[in-house]
């Protein structure tokens, strides 16, 4: 028996990275997963968005694991899309119990951009990370309310949530700004939702050993970040945790363990937001 048999989890950006990570854990305690990934690349982020062959390849590890798994390509930008692809999954399995807002860029850049590139980052990063977050809740809400069980939104913010860095390119304030952001569409759901008991909470990761921490922009970007080195190193002796680590988070905030746990700010960081 696991500890969410019989609901039916959407998470967002599910091909790989965190999103991945958390339809297996989720699967493995008896969910059935709805997913969708844009698998296309956004022309203004420094490194490549996940493939459809990925996609296919986190069905295959949820089923490996003795879960089902309706999965779909869409962009969390295209509200009408999104939310096609989620009714899809609801009809298909009956009922919608959990919602991951997981999926975001970080373009982050630290080449001189010209106004254009800088101003497209920003757009981006904001549509992609917090106009999708709004969108995954807006698209959900209806089924969780019309299930008359409760339920759990999480969203994935970031230790940018919390703290200000980012430096002062449009990529990096768009990524502060819309994990910020996030925690303010988190904390007034929480309290518009409360009454259905339906909880909201955000979760704070450090950087996480996933293509959006590992890749040459993003290396570049805090090679050049000011202060860089001791001013973004995790306090604890961990340089990236492992997306397992922010999934055994998701499960504790959508399992009934934490029934009464809502409009929380959760970090799971090695303790880089207590230190700042």
């Amino acid at each position: 028996m696991g500890s969410l048999d019989g609901k039916v989890a959407f998470i967002t950006g599910v091909a790989r990275g965190q999103g991945r990570s958390h339809a297996v854990r989720l699967a493995e305690e008896g969910a059935a997963i709805i997913g969708v990934d844009i698998c296309a690349d956004i022309a203004s982020n420094g490194y490549p968005m996940a493939s459809r062959d990925e996609l296919d390849e986190t069905v295959a590890l949820v089923e490996a694991v003795g879960g089902k798994i309706h999965a779909s390509v869409a962009d969390v930008r295209d509200f009408a899309a999104l939310r096609a692809a989620l009714d899809a999954g609801v009809e298909h399995f009956g009922r919608l119990d959990i919602v991951c807002a997981n999926a975001g860029i970080a373009a982050m850049g630290f080449r001189e951009l010209t106004i254009e590139e800088d101003l497209q980052m920003w757009t981006d990063v904001v549509d992609v990370n917090l106009v999708g977050s709004f969108h995954t809740a807006k698209a959900a809400i209806p089924h969780l309310i019309a299930g008359e069980r409760g339920g759990s939104i999480v969203f994935t913010s970031s230790t940018a949530g919390l703290k200000g860095f980012g430096g002062m390119q449009g990529g990096g304030l768009g990524y502060a700004a819309s994990k910020h952001g996030i925690v303010g569409l988190m904390r007034t759901l929480s309290n518009a939702l409360a009454p259905q008991s339906i909880r909201v909470n955000t979760v704070h990761p450090t950087a996480v050993n996933t293509m959006m921490a590992v890749n040459p922009a993003m290396t570049a970007f805090l090679e050049n970040y000011p202060g860089g080195g001791p001013h973004l190193q995790n306090p604890m002796p961990v340089g990236l945790l492992e997306p397992e680590d922010i999934s055994a988070a998701i499960l504790y905030l959508v399992s009934d363990s934490a029934k009464y746990v809502t409009g929380v700010t959760f970090p799971v960081d090695a303790g880089f937001c207590n230190k700042l």
